[in-house]
């Protein structure tokens, strides 16, 4: 049996740079005290609001009309996988009980070893996440550069990638603080700008100009809804959660979270499907703009755009450092957000010269589910059966490896595995089921059923 230790030096480092909210936050994974806890649940509803406030936002609700959803099942798609912000808004009640991150209260489950398989992918979508915010910049940037006549050469491509690797990693270095405080100021322009393309959008959007898709489709189109809304973002939820007092209600926390991002997230996928339909020639919400809507408008978006993703990144980069610490590497925190923002810039670099960035985003959030979904059915089911009460991280005792916690897993990923339909991949499952993607709903009740089962098989033998 371990515990999770920590550096009292760091403690006090980290407690006065939290404080300001100017200087490199020192604080990973461990247990946060009570006098650096502060806040109230709306700001961090008005974070998650910030957070979702962003381009690819609006490319996910493209994406649910270019696979073929006509408007009314591309709105039903967007409602129902936004449901799962109600998921993200519950694990988001173990960072005030706990202390800690949410995968350092993973290790509750799974264990101190047994964590790194699950938290390595938790680390590869972070990661993925990064690459595709940092596109959706360069992608930007090239827009603007070509509004003002510059065209841009693959060296030119190659820079840009670096130097917005390098400004990118500058927030998460800072820290939770800065990290909340520029999304919540995020929200009023990027609100205002959304506004104005809904409206210059509505007279040519026509709702009944297609035929309904296959069931098979809908369904996939659900599944990609969810993974890039709340259950995509489920793995980051105590995170940001953490800093809030331990009495917090955790009613207000779930609903702060469920609707801070919701319903901003919601109106913003609407928006990208309307985009696609009533004007296919900007179903590209960066490049293809320009066509459409009147250059300042564009300009202005485009500006924002670079800045929404240069502070979204921030999330992925501080999500991803806190995570590579729950991997059992000995990295501090800001040293875990440069070695993420190398990898990414390695990466994004590679996928800006493929030009396959759409492909790569519908693949990747949906065999994002093959992990996540099992992982959020157990992350629950242990929430329930603690009735959400947690040791702190710096007393709490671990197994090196929970049977139950990492069996669980395991049965929801061959679950969710056997019911996925991607372009790449169809599980038998989803074969027999004329290609209906089924894989959030098994993956997550497999692994929600069989942790308690398993759990309780696992302490009668022990006896």
């Amino acid at each position: 049996m371990t515990t999770i230790e920590q550096d009292p030096a760091e403690e006090q480092i980290g407690a006065s740079n939290h404080a300001s909210g100017l200087s490199i936050e020192q604080r990973g994974i461990e247990y946060i005290p009570d006098d650096e806890r502060h806040g109230r649940p709306w700001h961090l509803g008005a974070m998650w609001a910030g957070l979702v406030m962003n381009v690819l936002t609006v490319v996910y609700g493209t994406l649910l009309v270019t696979m073929g959803l006509n408007w009314w099942q591309a709105l039903a798609a967007i409602l129902l996988g936004n449901l799962t912000w109600v998921i993200a808004g519950v694990v988001s009640i173990a960072g005030p009980a706990a202390g800690t991150t949410t995968f350092g209260v993973s290790q509750l489950i799974f264990g101190r070893f047994g964590v790194r398989p699950v938290a390595f992918f938790n680390w590869i979508m972070m990661l993925g996440y990064e690459v595709l915010d940092l596109v959706v910049m360069v992608l930007a940037t090239n827009a603007l550069l070509n509004l003002a006549g510059v065209q841009v050469s693959t060296a030119g491509q190659l820079l840009i990638v670096v130097v917005l690797s390098v400004v990118q990693a500058v927030l998460p270095l800072f820290g939770h603080a800065a990290i909340t405080k520029v999304l919540r100021l995020l929200v009023i322009p990027f609100a205002a700008i959304f506004l104005a393309m809904a409206w210059l959008v509505t007279d040519d959007l026509q709702l009944n100009d297609t035929s309904p898709a296959s069931w098979a489709l809908f369904l996939g189109g659900v599944a990609l809804a969810a993974s890039g809304s709340g259950l995509g973002w489920a793995s980051a939820g105590a995170d940001y959660s953490r800093y809030l007092p331990a009495t917090t209600s955790r009613l207000r926390i779930v609903a702060a979270v469920t609707f801070g991002a919701g319903v901003p997230q919601v109106l913003l996928m609407a928006l990208g499907a309307a985009i696609a339909i009533a004007m296919p020639d900007a179903a590209d919400p960066v490049g293809g703009l320009s066509k459409v809507f009147p250059a300042w408008l564009v300009v202005i978006y485009l500006v924002l755009v670079i800045v929404q993703m240069v502070s979204l990144n921030g999330v992925d980069l501080y999500s991803s450092g806190v995570t590579l610490q729950a991997l059992g590497v000995r990295i501090s925190r800001w040293q875990a957000v440069l070695v993420d923002g190398i990898l990414c810039g390695v990466v994004g670099a590679a996928v800006v010269l493929s030009g396959g960035f759409y492909q790569f985003v519908s693949n990747f959030l949906l065999f994002m589910i093959i992990w996540f979904a099992p992982w959020a059915g157990v992350f629950l089911a242990d929430l329930a059966l603690r009735r959400a009460r947690y040791p702190r991280a710096s007393e709490a005792v671990l197994q090196s490896f929970s049977a139950a916690g990492l069996s669980a897993q395991l049965l929801g990923m061959v679950a969710a595995a056997l019911c996925i339909s991607t372009t790449i991949f169809v599980g038998p499952v989803a074969e027999a089921l004329g290609g209906a993607d089924l894989s959030i709903v098994a993956g997550f009740l497999v692994g929600a059923l069989a942790y308690p089962v398993l759990l309780r098989l696992t302490k009668g033998a022990s006896k």
